[in-house]
C-alpha cells in the first residue's frame, strides 16, 4: 500500500530558472538511467522476489526512487517555468513548451518517450542485483555531469543529494549480493563448459606505432587463463591451443556418472513401490475426483518405470533397483493415514490422504530434479528428455492434488455455513 506524503525528501530551491538546464534534467525524469526507470525496475524485481529479506530491500529502494522522481520533477518544473510564458525560453524546447505547456513529462532530454525497455528484470535475484549496481553507477555519472553543467547553487545542492543516494543504493545492493554467498561467476544453474570457460580469445591483433598491440594483463593471463589466438588465424604456424569445442566430453572427476546411476536406481525402486501403493490409495479415497486422480497417476507411474529402464539402456547400465528407504517411509506413513481415516468424515479423510500423496510427489520431484540436473551436466540429452517428462508429470500431479484439496476444503466448510444460516 502506497501513501503519498506531500513533502519532498529534499527541499528544492532554484534561484535562477534555466529552461535549457530543465531540459537536461529530464534525462533523470524520463530517461534510461532516470528515477522512474529505477523505481519501476526495483519494484517489479521486488514483486518477483521469493526471498523476503531482499524483497524488502528492493521495495524500500524502489519506493525511495519514486521520491527521487518527485524531487527531480519538481526541480525540472521550476527550471522550465519560464517556457510557459516567455517566447525565447519556449524556443529552447518547443516540445516541452507547446505540447507539454512548459511542464515535465515522461520524455528524456532528447524528447524520446519513456519506455519499459529501459528496465532490466531477469527474475534471477543475483543477476538483477548486479544490474541494479550498474544502474546506480550510471545514474551517479548522469548526476555528476548535471552538476558540472549547473551554475545554480540550490539546484546543485539537490543534485548532490540525489547523486549521494545513488552511492548508498549501490552499496546496499552490493552487500545484498555479497550476503547471498554466491561465487562471482556462478550465474544461473547450468555450469559452463570446462576448458572453454578459461580460454581468452585474442581476437584483436596487430602491430604498429599507434597502439595496435596485443596487451596482456590479469584479464587474459595467469589465474588459469589460456591465451588463445583468434579463430581467424588458427591455421597460421605457431598458433596457440585450439578452441575447446563445446561438445567436448565433460570431466567426470567428481564421479557424477556414478551418482546419476545411484539416483536412477533409487527412483526405480521408489516408483515400483508406488505402483503397489496407489491402488490402495485409490480404494481408500471417498470422493470420485480423488480416486480418478490416483488411478490416472498409477498409469503415469507405470510409464515412468519404463522410462527409468530406458535411461539405464541409454547409459549402458544393467537395470537394477536400489532400496529407497525414503519412499518406504512415506508409504508406511500413508498406510497409517488411511487407517486413521476410517474414523474421519469423508472430506477430512481425503484431505489427509492428499497430504500424504503430496509428500510423495514432493519427494519424487526432488529426486527427478537431481537426476535431470546430473544428466544435463553430463550431457546425456536423451536421458534429460525422459527425466524431464516424468518430472513434468509429477509437478502436474501435485497441482491437481492442490485443486482437489481446495474443492474438499469448500465441502468441509459447508456444514458450518449451514448451521450459521439456521
Amino acid at each position: 500500500m502506497y501513501h503519498h506524503v506531500k513533502k519532498l525528501m529534499f527541499t528544492v530551491r532554484v534561484d535562477e530558472p534555466d529552461p535549457r538546464f530543465g531540459n537536461m534534467l529530464l534525462e533523470q525524469f524520463g530517461g534510461a538511467n532516470g528515477e522512474l526507470a529505477a523505481a519501476m525496475q526495483y519494484s517489479i524485481q521486488g514483486l518477483n522476489c521469493e526471498d523476503p529479506d531482499r524483497k524488502d530491500l528492493l521495495m524500500d529502494i524502489g519506493t525511495e526512487e519514486l521520491s527521487h522522481l518527485e524531487v527531480v520533477g519538481t526541480l525540472a518544473r521550476m527550471h522550465l517555468k519560464p517556457a510557459k510564458f516567455d517566447r525565447q525560453a519556449a524556443e529552447a524546447d518547443p516540445l516541452i513548451a507547446i505540447a507539454g505547456g512548459g511542464g515535465v513529462n515522461l520524455f528524456n532530454s532528447q524528447g524520446n518517450a519513456w519506455t519499459a525497455d529501459y528496465l532490466k528484470i531477469t527474475g534471477e535475484l543475483d543477476v538483477d542485483l548486479r544490474s541494479n549496481i550498474a544502474a546506480e553507477a550510471r545514474a551517479k555519472i548522469v548526476y555528476e555531469r548535471l552538476i558540472n553543467f549547473c551554475d545554480d547553487a540550490g539546484t546543485k545542492d539537490a543534485l548532490q543529494f540525489l547523486m549521494t543516494r545513488e552511492i548508498t543504493h549501490m552499496r546496499a545492493f552490493a552487500l545484498a549480493l555479497e550476503s547471498m554467498a554466491k561465487p562471482a561467476f556462478s550465474i544461473g544453474r547450468i555450469a559452463p563448459t570446462p576448458g572453454l570457460v578459461d580460454q581468452f580469445f585474442n581476437d584483436s591483433t596487430g602491430t604498429g606505432d599507434h597502439g595496435e598491440i596485443d596487451t596482456r594483463g590479469p584479464w587474459n593471463e595467469g589465474n588459469g587463463w589460456v591465451f588463445t589466438e583468434s579463430p581467424a588465424i588458427q591455421a597460421e604456424p605457431g598458433a596457440s591451443a585450439a578452441i575447446v569445442a563445446e561438445s567436448s566430453p565433460p570431466d567426470d572427476q567428481a564421479g557424477l556418472s556414478d551418482l546419476l546411476f545411484d539416483e536412477l536406481r533409487d527412483i526405480l525402486h521408489a516408483e515400483k513401490q508406488l505402483t503397489k501403493a496407489l491402488p490402495k490409495m485409490a480404494e481408500a479415497a471417498r470422493f470420485d475426483q480423488l480416486r480418478e486422480l490416483f488411478e490416472q497417476h498409477l498409469a503415469e507411474t507405470e510409464n515412468q518405470v519404463e522410462r527409468i529402464n530406458e535411461c539405464f539402456e541409454l547409459l549402458g547400465k544393467t537395470v537394477r533397483a536400489k532400496p529407497c528407504k525414503g519412499m518406504t517411509g512415506l508409504i508406511e506413513e500413508g498406510q497409517e493415514i488411511m487407517a486413521e481415516g476410517e474414523e474421519k468424515e469423508d472430506a477430512a479423510a481425503d484431505l489427509a490422504l492428499i497430504g500424504a500423496a503430496q509428500r510423495v510427489e514432493h519427494y519424487e520431484i526432488s529426486a527427478y530434479t537431481t537426476a535431470k540436473n546430473l544428466a544435463q551436466q553430463l550431457r546425456h540429452s536423451a536421458v534429460v528428455a525422459l527425466l524431464s517428462k516424468s518430472l513434468a508429470e509429477e509437478e502436474n500431479s501435485d497441482q491437481l492434488l492442490n485443486q482437489v484439496a481446495r474443492s474438499l476444503m469448500s465441502v468441509a466448510k459447508m456444514p458450518a455455513a449451514i448451521e450459521q444460516a439456521e
